[in-house]
């Protein structure tokens, strides 16, 4: 069976106490691989390292252009071992080979050398002020970052997190989720391969609370904490953050909303929508699990909707054919199964979709669910979306942004000006027309209320990677009494 290692200072090493978890294939519902199971002994080694690196090592005193030579090597491993990590992702939590290969590994590289050009190309604020004086602005690594990523798109999440933190000089500890460790270990490796030196990152396998995921968000050497997942676990690591006022940025729940007006381009509103809920296995932050269509159309575009969704092959996630693989694991296809099979009871219709074979849950439409229904409330992350209809544009905005979360939401729309009264009155930190998941990474990322806490994302990225420092320089010397 494989083993997976951490990846401490420049090592791949075994637990202090030798301990090992299982991670299992959600296809085949068989272990693959053992992995290290850290705990805080492991946590706290690997800060150390990066605190070592961080005080005393060459990466925060390089040069952009340094630094950035070594991330653009890292994104040339990473594309010539695509077929690996996308497998390994594949492997840990059923993604489709097909996404894997053609969106993960891709955009992975992509953040790589988005964030070092960047960092590279940055400029801060020249203030000539009327005293005979200046001001400029430097941004200086933060120090050691702890970055604790999803299960669901391991290998893109962690290099979003990973590659502003790197570009602009700070040291890492990677946590992965303990779904899937294996990507984070093939990206440690091929750090230390690209020439990273000892320390700047550090890959800790194991578990969250009561183990090593809470002992690094503890541990007072940390400087920031970036953390992708439930928010609930976000709260937890908030709090535990406050005792040391370590800054925070956290992406959390969804529960995006997704507005089709009758002026729509109906196919084009239909195939954004299907990826938009169903894609991954609906294992998205980003989902648009409550569909609201005007009902002028509703019919039309629930009928080809649910064509669409008929017409997605589960299966096998390393059949490039496939595309709705299982859930990630056992404990999460019950709870999503829970929710589609009382959803009747809550008053909804199962239009299709259902249970299938294995862990795999099939793309579910449901109607008619109660204002109060746990799946029009609360989010699923699993290929589930209740559809209702509207009547007027103030409906469907009072609607969509009936929810504690804010993350993002979608509409569709041939009117300009609606487009952009919509977009504006949405509460999200994303809003889509017309389109979905598409980014440019200058953009702000983030969401309100419980979807989380801050920004990544250009120079969001770096206000909260860095410290920002005020020099002020006196040019002109005042007179002398």
């Amino acid at each position: 069976m494989t083993f997976i290692p951490h990846v401490i200072d420049g090592e791949e090493v075994e637990s202090l106490d030798g301990a090992r978890f299982e991670s299992v294939d959600p296809w085949t519902r068989a272990p693959w691989a053992e992995v290290a199971l850290g705990d805080a002994r492991d946590a706290e080694r690997a800060v150390t390292a990066a605190r070592r690196a961080f005080d005393t090592g060459p990466w925060p005193r390089m040069g952009y252009a340094e630094r950035g030579k070594i991330l653009h090597r890292l994104a040339d491993l990473i594309e010539a071992r695509g077929g690996e990590l996308a497998l390994a992702d594949t492997t840990d939590m059923g993604k489709p080979i097909s996404d894997a290969t053609a969106m993960d590994v891709p955009r992975s590289a992509h953040n790589l050398r988005f964030f070092a050009d960047h960092a590279r190309m940055s400029v801060g604020d020249l203030l000539p002020m009327d005293t005979g004086h200046h001001a400029y602005t430097r941004f200086e690594p933060a120090g050691v970052v702890v970055a604790i990523a999803p299960w669901n798109f391991p290998l893109m999440l962690e290099t979003w997190k990973v590659a502003p933190a790197l570009a602009w000089g700070n040291c890492v500890v990677l946590k992965p989720a303990e779904d899937t460790p294996a990507s984070a270990h093939i990206l440690g490796r091929l750090a230390n391969e690209a020439g990273l030196p000892p320390g700047v990152l550090n890959v800790v396998q194991g578990y969250g609370p009561e183990s090593a995921g809470q002992a690094l968000t503890e541990d007072a050497r940390v400087d920031r904490i970036t953390f992708t997942g439930e928010s609930g676990t976000g709260r937890a690591v908030s709090r535990a953050a406050a005792a040391n006022l370590t800054p925070v940025s956290l992406e959390l729940g969804g529960k995006g909303a997704n507005l089709v007006f009758d002026d729509a381009d109906l196919e084009r509103a239909v195939r954004w929508s299907i990826q938009a809920v169903f894609s991954n296995a609906g294992q998205v932050c980003l989902a648009g699990s409550r569909l609201f269509v005007q009902r002028g159309i509703f019919d039309a575009f629930l009928d080809a909707f649910t064509a669409a969704a008929d017409a997605m092959v589960a299966g096998d996630p390393k059949d490039p054919s496939t595309k709705l693989g299982p859930l990630s694991s056992e404990a999460h296809f019950n709870k999503v199964r829970e929710y589609v099979e009382g959803a009747v009871g809550e008053g909804a219709t199962i239009v299709t979709g259902g249970v299938g074979d294995g862990w795999v849950i099939r793309p579910t439409i449901l109607t008619g669910a109660s204002a109060t229904a746990r799946v029009r409330c609360e989010e699923i992350f699993g290929p589930v979306v209740v559809v209702d209809a509207f009547d007027s544009e103030d409906e469907a905005v009072a609607a969509a942004n009936n929810t504690p979360y804010g993350l993002n939401a979608m509409l569709f729309t041939e009117n300009l000006s609606r487009a952009h009264r919509v977009a504006a009155a949405l509460r999200a930190g994303t809003v889509w027309t017309n389109c979905f998941f598409i980014r440019d990474l200058r953009a702000p990322f983030g969401g309100v209320g419980d979807s989380g806490v801050g920004r990544e994302g250009g120079n969001f990225s770096r206000e909260f990677f860095t410290e920002p420092k005020a020099v002020v320089m006196e040019i002109t010397p005042a007179p002398r009494a």
